[in-house]
């Protein structure tokens, strides 16, 4: 095992020994903690609180601190890079997450973000060294924050979960995390240094910093853009983003704060819902997922001021449904949806088609600004207007090729997916392994391809005998092929091998040209089979060879594979042919990054399994010296292939191989993968969140 390796290993089993003996010391200082708390208490009330959550601890200490140490022990374990159960980090929920929580996972998070903030602010210098000296112990050249096994969220999470399953009311767990933050992020100060000093003196220096562009700080000024008529009364009471938190937000979601007793107090034209205080909250969603569409570089900024526009339709209709924003089947969230999505395919306001969707959005603004009471009757035709003016942009030649590319690609998937099942068959023979490489990649690759497609093939051969079927002849050579190019066996038996030639390399051809496969690959592999072939005609033998080790030349990973007409009706783009250019060609390094920094967007994608790529997904692709914007409108069912809509309607392929070699040469990136609503929706999210700390003063 490698030194540095030894090291990191030394450092977990220290880390939970020492964790062993910081429990129990922990747990007397927040019993010391509450006891005092509970001395200091003026109020009756304030005091028996207290002596509730003291009296506790002292029943269930002994179980609380079994229950941590093993917590955190699985915790650590999956915490490792490379796993697949790696905790969560505490950085907020997502919008869609929160709609589907109840009532006390909401307060677990904030609970959870509340400790995890003081534990940070304690522990802030020490886990810095001790993960940067872990990242190097890992073999890592820079530090990765979520390379440290023993870094804080995963010890409030362990603590967390500890604490789940105690026979105690949710407000004495509330207690013991609020009085015990400090205290467990002092002794996590001492664990991470002593951790740190046991690194250094095993000689494990600390890794480097990856030093980045930071992107352009972002104004909100554009969010004031919009006309304040309409909804003016809810924004006057706003006052400051700090009215809406987690659990507000969460109440609103799942319909809690709808009074029907209130309903004298409605307004005219203010619908069913009468609630002022739902009223007020939806308003403020609605105005803080404007201000962040209005800060997002992503869109043009001209069709970030025209969405702020819709702010007064937006908000009158939050007034009556005050939900709307997340029903993604309500024509105004679907309205939106769809502007946003369609705005990212614009990079500059002289793109192509660009001036005709600036018309066609401020037609839509001017329509939902006109005054009457049916404003949300006017959205569904809107939406049905708008989509489908974008089908009648695209060319009847444009449609008719990106259906002929989807079915393409289909036929391409099944074949490689059937490929690769035969190159399985192909390997378990106990022939082949002992065959020259060159041989063992022909079949495993080309031939295997071959025989995928006659089998494909073979359904439409009706009224073929089983000795005709092509697929059955393409595998029938297999022992007589693998034979006669092995030195050691055909040189033993000159005329079987001059027998058997003819019939090999016809079949060869035929199969070969059954797939269109390139001709100068081809004539490449007859040249090196025929040497193979003369090698063992001129070499003489008269024992039979001794068994020899199979041959040990690797075999090549082989791209999905397509035929010249496939990669023509799919506009296949084959980045394999351009990686010689990689030095001259530009890429994304220097440029300005989006809305985050490229080398945790660049991480983050690399780490993520093919679904990370799904249909909508718009990227910044290297194309011939510029980028250029697509859109994934198209995968294959097992992820292999993908097709992108790329500028004028031109379809462009590619496989999932490609996409990630793009990404580590710089040359591709994620613009959006969630929507431009989404996003916009779980910042409001997080801003909840964070309003949720600031009201318990952190």
């Amino acid at each position: 095992m490698d030194a540095h390796l030894q090291a990191f290993d030394a450092c977990l089993k220290e880390a939970l020994a020492q964790t062993r003996e910081w429990v129990p010391r922990w747990l007397d200082r927040l019993h010391g903690d509450l006891k005092d708390k509970e001395l200091s208490a003026r109020q009756l009330g304030d005091k028996q609180v207290f002596v509730e959550a003291r009296t506790a601890l002292e029943s269930h200490r002994d179980v609380i601190a079994t229950r941590f140490l093993a917590a955190l022990g699985d915790s650590v374990g999956n915490a490792l890079p490379g796993t697949d159960a790696q905790p969560r980090r505490a950085k907020s929920v997502s919008f869609d997450e929160l709609e589907l929580m109840g009532d006390d996972q909401v307060q677990e998070t904030v609970e959870l973000a509340r400790v995890q903030q003081i534990v940070n602010m304690t522990v802030d210098h020490e886990i810095v060294e001790l993960t940067a000296r872990l990242c190097t112990a890992q073999g890592m050249h820079s530090v990765n924050a979520d390379a440290n096994p023993l870094r804080a969220d995963v010890v409030v999470g362990a603590l967390i979960k500890s604490l789940k399953g105690l026979n105690v009311t949710p407000a004495v767990r509330s207690r013991w995390l609020q009085t015990g933050a400090i205290s467990l992020g002092n002794e996590l100060q001492h664990l991470y240094t002593h951790l740190s000093a046991l690194l250094q003196r095993l000689g494990v220096e600390a890794a480097g910093y990856n030093v980045i562009q930071a992107p352009q700080s972002r104004t909100a000024s554009d969010a004031s853009t919009g006309r304040r008529t309409g909804g003016a009364q809810e924004e006057a009471g706003l006052g400051t983003d700090a009215l809406l938190t987690l659990d507000h937000l969460h109440q609103l979601l799942v319909g809690n704060l709808d009074q029907p007793g209130e309903e004298a107090e409605r307004e005219p034209g203010t619908g069913a819902t009468g609630n002022a205080m739902v009223r007020t909250l939806a308003s403020e969603v609605v105005s803080l997922m404007l201000k962040q569409i209005a800060a997002d570089e992503r869109l043009l900024r001209p069709v970030r001021e025209m969405l702020q526009d819709m702010k007064p339709a937006l908000l009158q209709v939050a007034r009556t449904e005050p939900r709307f924003f997340a029903d993604r089947q309500n024509p105004a969230r679907r309205l939106l949806d769809a502007i946003t999505e369609h705005s990212l395919a614009y990079t500059n306001e002289q793109d192509r088609g660009y001036a005709a969707f600036s018309r066609q959005v401020r037609k839509i603004i001017d329509t939902l600004q006109k005054p009457g009471p049916d404003l949300s009757d006017r959205f569904p035709g809107l939406l049905q207007h708008f989509n489908r003016s974008q089908t009648e942009a695209m060319a009847p030649e444009q449609v008719q090729a990106r259906g002929l590319a989807v079915k393409t690609l289909v036929r391409v998937e099944q074949r490689n997916l059937l490929a690769e099942r035969v190159a399985a068959e192909f390997r378990s023979r106990n022939d082949f392994s002992r065959s020259p490489g060159v041989v063992r990649r022909f079949l495993t690759g080309p031939w295997a391809q071959v025989v995928a497609q006659a089998r494909l093939e073979v359904s439409n051969a009706t009224g073929l005998s089983t000795s005709e079927m092509p697929a059955m002849r393409y595998t029938d050579i297999l022992p007589d092929l693998l034979w006669s190019s092995q030195l050691a066996l055909a040189s033993l038996n000159r005329p079987r091998l001059v027998k058997i030639i003819p019939g090999i390399l016809r079949t060869l051809r035929e199969g070969l040209d059954s797939i269109d496969y390139p001709r100068a690959q081809a004539e490449a592999f007859f040249q090196a089979l025929m040497g193979l072939h003369e090698a063992a005609y001129k070499t003489q033998r008269v024992e039979p060879p001794q068994d020899s080790p199979p041959s040990q030349q690797g075999e090549f990973d082989l791209e999905p594979w397509m035929q010249p007409a496939e990669a023509r009706d799919t506009g296949f783009f084959d980045d394999v042919s351009s990686e010689s250019l990689s030095d001259t060609q530009p890429s994304f390094v220097d440029t300005q990054p989006l809305q985050r920094d490229w080398v945790e967007l660049k991480a983050d994608m690399a780490a993520q399994p093919p679904s990370q790529f799904s249909v909508g997904t718009w990227v910044d692709m290297w194309q011939e010296g510029q980028a250029v914007r697509c859109q994934i409108t198209w995968a294959s069912p097992h992820g292999t292939l993908f097709l992108f809509a790329g500028p004028h309607g031109r379809s462009l392929s590619m496989t999932r191989r490609g996409l990630d070699r793009l990404i580590e040469q710089d040359k591709l990136r994620v613009v959006a993968d969630h929507g431009v609503v989404n996003e916009a929706l779980d910042e409001v999210t997080r801003q909840a969140w964070l309003n949720s700390l600031r009201a318990e003063g952190i």
